[in-house]
């Protein structure tokens, strides 16, 4: 009788981990757009400038706790080509990330995949903070200016043809 109780209990917690572990990971996900226009800046201060925020370029995602990521592409036509290449889009965090193998700490960073391969995360300051290879997936079919994928391991971040992989921590 004891046992059977003890089981009964046992299975019991089993469970409710296992509901609890499926709620929270239901509740992990890619932004949707109602969700992008709540929480994306409609302008991105870097280097002592600012400039509009393009909102049908932004992309993030929100962790079962409620922290968030978000990246949208910024209109810097009217600044310097310099400025042009190196911030082509803004990246904030509330989470510790993983991106490309170098972690990247919370804050608001501004960030460019270049021409040589790469994708450099930069403060606000123009500091470099991270400068990792990014990968070019050829077969993409659709490539559109930015993209956010979820896959098994994370997440994965595009720029037309050019990605890095994106990981919590």
């Amino acid at each position: 009788m004891k046992n059977g109780r003890l089981a009964i209990l046992a299975t019991t917690f089993t469970l409710a981990i296992l509901v609890s572990a499926a709620a929270q990971q239901a509740s992990k996900h890619v932004l949707g757009s109602d969700e992008l226009k709540k929480a994306i800046p409609s302008e991105y201060f870097f280097r002592g400038q600012k400039a509009p925020v393009q909102l049908r370029n932004a992309v993030g995602f929100q962790l079962a706790d409620g922290r968030m990521m978000l990246a949208a592409l910024l209109d810097a036509s009217g600044y310097s080509t310099a400025i042009q290449q190196k911030y082509q889009g803004m990246l904030i965090t509330e989470t510790k990330l993983s991106i490309g193998g170098s972690e990247l700490d919370p804050g608001e960073y501004g960030f460019g995949f270049t021409s040589d391969g790469k994708f450099v995360v930069m403060d606000v300051a123009n500091a470099d903070v991270l400068n990792v290879p990014s990968q070019t997936d050829a077969n993409l079919q659709r490539a559109v200016p930015l993209k956010l994928d979820e896959d098994v391991a994370g997440y994965k971040l595009y720029a037309g043809k050019k990605w890095v992989e994106i990981k919590t921590q």
